[in-house]
């Protein structure tokens, strides 16, 4: 899966599972205050990535996510990491 792919996945699910406005999502965007997220959506957040990506959210990895980039570089790097196993 290459980043595009993650990308359009992402959008997709950011879209449909947190009713996001997709022209707000933009790489440099800030993801919390974009999506309105709390620490109930930071779970469900959690849920949906491991659904869709097949792997396990480090939660103190994900606390350090700010941007979209930073979300799409985070999944980009462990579906590689899945990937190599």
């Amino acid at each position: 899966m290459d980043i595009r792919e993650i990308i359009t996945v992402t959008n997709k699910f950011l879209v449909e599972e947190f009713e996001a406005n997709p022209e707000a999502i933009t790489p440099e965007a800030n993801m919390k205050s974009t999506l309105d997220l709390d620490s109930l959506d930071y779970i469900d957040m959690v849920v949906v990535i491991e659904d869709n990506f097949g792997f396990k959210v480090n939660p103190e990895e994900f606390q350090a996510i700010v941007t979209f980039q930073d979300f799409y570089n985070y999944v980009a790097t462990r579906v590689q990491q899945k990937e190599l196993v």
